[in-house]
């Protein structure tokens, strides 16, 4: 069950019960909350997430993948890696071709995508392959050294470079589901005035929520710069660590592009006080989704819609421009994977079963009620494109207008 189509359950699924929390991770949140009083929400996710010791993506165990919690669109099958090689190996071109062209890859994990994108570009004899330096960025070490491990195994080691995020690099800072994970503050409006939802513990050390004065003006200003206006009672998320991640990615790319795939929306449909009065905040365990925040800390992935017009003003603020912001499914379109799946399914060598493997996943790539309306958000620098240009091949394909307002395209 992918992250856009699982059902929303009120209630844990009974094969969940094994789960637990993280005991010394909720002492370390009781402890901080003893001492310092109500902790606002977003540090909480942060400690649920990315605590050194005890943080969700921290830990040794399977995350993404079908033996972890939730299936992102590289772990689907490598159809998708494969298309990002065709986009990468537009923007090499597009920029000159340079020698080193650099893909470094934010939460790269144990590279599954990185795998699927240099399979592509040897299978394909593409001339980017002796030009590409491939970096792996993620926030537990243990996984950049399997990352290696395993691209030296399948034949890729010379091209696997350790990344340091000071030495600024032409190419493509690539960020699949990355800011969709990073800590969110929750804002309520209640009796006329913005509160902010913070963590307290309970009579029996239970953690529950209360609303606390917002601990920065950001949120407010956040909202505000995009004309939003909360109803009484709505919730609502703010990246506010979305910016800062989005200003340190910028300042790392000397020239090319700044590439995040995520699932959200412009503002105005994010903070629509119909359809998302409760905000969206997720959590993710054993491929089940519920609501629940403080269930399973430590041990649950938390994710929240990304504001992608908060991302484009954040990547200007960068000094970066807009290349282009369409769906996934529209950029995979553009990517040729369509044609992808025809010649796979004319191949003599290729068998029933794996046949149908593709195309199921295909379909869920596609399909504009789950990873199909995910984003597609393209920022460059040193980007500099004739007006009788054409666009690069993952912005070339539109759906008809009709369809389009269907996924809520830009």
């Amino acid at each position: 069950m992918d992250r856009a189509r699982a059902e929303l359950r009120r209630e844990p699924p009974p094969d969940l019960s094994d789960v637990g929390s993280d005991e010394g991770l909720l002492e370390q949140i009781r402890d901080e909350i003893r001492s310092g009083g109500p902790m606002p929400f977003a540090r909480f996710m942060e400690l649920a997430l990315y605590d050194a010791e005890a943080g969700y993506y921290r830990g040794p165990a399977a995350r993404p993948g079908r033996a972890g919690d939730f299936l992102t669109a590289p772990e689907l099958h490598p159809i998708f890696g494969a298309s990002l090689a065709v986009a990468l190996d537009d923007v090499w071109d597009r920029l000159g071709r340079p020698s080193p062209f650099v893909v470094r890859e934010s939460g790269a994990g144990t590279g599954t995508l990185a795998l699927a994108i240099l399979d592509e570009l040897t299978l394909v004899g593409s001339p980017l392959r002796a030009a590409v330096r491939y970096e792996a960025v993620d926030v537990d070490p243990r996984r950049v050294e399997v990352f290696a491990n395993r691209l030296a195994a399948a034949g890729h080691g010379d091209v696997v470079d350790a990344a340091d995020p000071a030495a600024s690099i032409e190419g493509v800072i690539l960020g699949n589901e990355i800011l969709d994970a990073l800590p969110v503050h929750r804002v309520r409006w209640r009796d006329g005035g913005l509160h902010e939802v913070a963590v307290d513990l309970d009579a029996g050390g239970g953690l529950h929520e209360i609303e606390i004065e917002p601990s920065t003006p950001s949120l407010a200003d956040h909202l505000s710069a995009e004309g939003i206006q909360l109803v009484e009672g709505q919730t609502a998320e703010v990246g506010l660590a979305a910016d800062v991640w989005i200003a340190s990615a910028a300042g790392q790319l000397r020239r090319g592009l700044l590439l995040l795939i995520d699932y959200g929306a412009a503002a105005a449909e994010l903070y629509d006080p119909i359809r998302r009065r409760d905000g969206t905040l997720r959590a993710y365990v054993r491929h089940q989704v519920h609501d629940d925040p403080y269930r399973h800390v430590g041990r649950q992935d938390l994710t929240a819609h990304v504001d992608v017009t908060a991302v484009e003003r954040a990547a200007h603020g960068a000094g970066l421009s807009t290349v282009g912001i369409t769906t996934q499914a529209e950029a995979l379109m553009g990517l040729g994977i369509e044609e992808r799946l025809r010649e796979i399914q004319a191949d003599p060598a290729t068998t029933f079963e794996a046949y149908a493997l593709i195309r199921a996943a295909l379909l869920r790539l596609l399909d504009p009620a789950a990873m199909g309306q995910f984003r597609v958000m393209a920022f460059g620098r040193g980007w500099r494109l004739a007006p009788d240009d054409a666009p690069l091949r993952m912005f070339s394909f539109r759906l008809p207008a009709g369809r389009r307002d269907a996924q809520g395209t830009r």
